[in-house]
């Protein structure tokens, strides 16, 4: 019977942490996140760019104030939008479709 209590206790400790709210607002800019954003960035973008995106990294250009319409067509495509002249031409990025969700929150923290 006490060994159930302590499981009941434990069950219902774990499930008021799932309730509580961050003390720390995450700030939103339109429809993106810039804190997921640079947590994307970091993981996915940051070794060839830089960790900071408005420094030129050892591969990719300066990144920071990029358009949503070029952040999509770079990372989903490997491409450029129509009439857009590229500070660097290359082929060395990758397309990465599996970050189409990100698109938002990546395009808010380079903002």
């Amino acid at each position: 019977m006490t060994k159930w209590l302590v499981v009941v206790g434990l069950a219902v400790m774990l499930l008021a942490g799932c309730e509580r709210k961050s003390d720390s607002p995450v700030t939103k800019t339109g429809d993106g996140d810039p804190k997921r954003g640079r947590a994307t960035y970091l993981s996915n973008c940051a070794a060839c760019h830089n960790t900071d995106p408005s420094r030129d990294g050892a591969i990719g250009p300066a990144i920071k104030g990029s358009s949503k319409e070029l952040i999509e067509a770079r990372v989903l495509r490997a491409g450029y939008p129509p009439g857009y002249t590229p500070k660097r031409r290359t082929t060395m990025m990758p397309a990465q479709p599996d970050l189409q969700p990100s698109i938002p929150d990546l395009a808010a923290f380079l903002r």
